[in-house]
C-alpha cells in the first residue's frame, strides 16, 4: 500500500504544486491536482481517460476548449464563499490562464463517456450545514451526484469552524451493498492562518519550507485526520495534515477531521469508484453512530456559513 498521507510539496512536479494520478494512488479511478499560476500565467493540459473539473481555490481564471471560452470568477480564498468552476470532458486539451493569478484544483476520475464542456455557476452550488454544535460544519456540493451531471466524478468541499469536529461519525464506502457503494477518495486540506501569519491566498507550496512542515517558516495551521481499518481493510493513519497536504483513502473508516482551536480547516474530497451508478453511500461505524442522535438538541455552530452566505 503506499504513503496515504502526502505532505504538501511531496507530489509536485514541473507543472503541478499537487500531482495525484490513479496510479500514484495505487487504484482505478479518482485523481487530483493542483495548479498554481503567476499574473499573467498559463497551461496547457491534456485530460486523458479522465474527466476533470477547474475548481478555483484562490484567484479567477478563464479554461479554453476547443475555441470556447468559460470565464470562472473564483474567489479570494476557500474560506470566503463558494466559486464556479469548469467541467473539462475526457480527451480534451484544456488553455487556463489566470490574468492576476492563483490556485487551481483540478479534481478528476477516470471515465467511459464523454460529456459536454460546460460552466458550474456559484449560484447553483448547494450549501448544506451538517451536524450540531461541535459537529457543525458546511459541505459545498457542487459536483454531488443530485447538484452536477457526470459520470463519475463526484466532489464536495467541507468547511470545519476552528476547534469542531467533521467527517463524523466515522464512516466508509468500500463495499458494494445495500446502503453503501465503493468510492475511492482524496482529502486535499487548507487551514486558515491568523492575519498575522500571512495571506492564505500565497500558494500553499511556496509558503512551506523547504524542508517540509518543520522549521523556519511563518507559523502554519494545523488539523488532524483519521483512517482505520476493518475485517477486510488494514488502513491505520492518524496524520497532522497542513494546507496543501493530501491524504489518500483507498477502503476503511475515516473520521473525524479534526480543526484545531484557533484554525478553521477546508479540505475537498474527491470520489470515483467501479458502480454502474454514480452515487454516494456511507455506512457509519456502528460503535459511533449514535452520535448523530444528539444532534435532535443542539443548534448549529453560529460561525457558520462560511462567508455569511445563506
Amino acid at each position: 500500500m503506499p504513503d496515504l498521507h502526502l505532505p504538501a510539496g511531496t507530489s509536485a512536479d514541473d507543472t503541478y504544486a499537487l500531482h495525484i494520478t490513479p496510479a500514484r494512488a495505487g487504484w482505478t479511478y479518482s485523481g487530483l491536482s493542483v495548479l498554481e499560476l503567476d499574473p499573467g500565467g498559463s497551461c496547457q493540459l491534456y485530460t486523458e481517460d479522465a474527466e476533470t473539473l477547474v475548481l478555483p481555490l484562490a484567484g479567477a481564471c478563464e479554461v479554453t476548449y476547443e475555441g470556447q471560452t468559460l470565464q470562472l470568477k473564483g474567489r479570494e480564498s476557500v474560506f470566503a464563499s463558494v466559486t464556479d468552476f469548469a467541467y473539462l470532458p475526457r480527451d480534451a486539451h484544456v488553455d487556463v490562464r489566470s490574468e492576476h493569478g492563483g490556485r487551481f484544483a483540478l479534481p478528476s476520475a477516470c471515465c467511459e463517456r464523454t460529456l459536454p464542456f460546460r460552466y458550474g455557476p456559484a449560484s447553483g452550488v448547494p450549501v448544506e450545514l451538517r451536524g450540531a454544535g461541535q459537529a457543525s460544519r458546511q459541505v459545498n456540493n457542487f459536483c454531488t451526484p443530485d447538484a452536477f451531471e457526470a459520470d463519475r466524478l463526484i466532489a464536495c468541499e467541507v468547511l470545519t469552524p476552528a476547534g469542531n469536529w467533521s467527517s463524523y461519525p466515522p464512516h466508509k464506502h468500500d463495499e458494494d451493498r445495500d446502503g453503501e457503494s465503493v468510492l475511492e477518495e482524496i482529502y486535499y486540506y487548507e487551514i486558515a492562518e491568523p492575519k498575522a501569519f500571512g495571506d492564505l491566498n500565497q500558494p500553499a507550496r511556496s509558503a512551506l519550507p523547504a524542508e517540509g512542515h518543520s522549521g523556519g517558516a511563518a507559523p502554519r495551521g494545523m488539523a488532524y485526520q483519521r483512517v482505520y481499518g476493518h475485517e477486510h481493510s488494514d488502513t491505520d493513519v492518524l496524520a497532522e495534515v497542513r494546507t496543501g497536504d493530501v491524504v489518500l483513502i483507498p477502503h476503511g473508516w475515516h473520521g473525524p477531521s479534526m480543526a484545531v482551536p484557533g484554525y478553521d480547516l477546508y479540505y475537498l474530497n474527491v470520489m470515483a469508484g467501479p458502480g454502474d451508478e454514480r452515487a454516494w453511500r456511507i455506512c457509519d461505524d456502528p460503535v459511533h453512530g449514535w452520535v448523530r442522535e444528539t444532534w435532535h438538541d443542539q443548534t448549529i455552530d453560529p460561525r457558520l456559513p462560511f462567508g455569511g452566505g445563506s
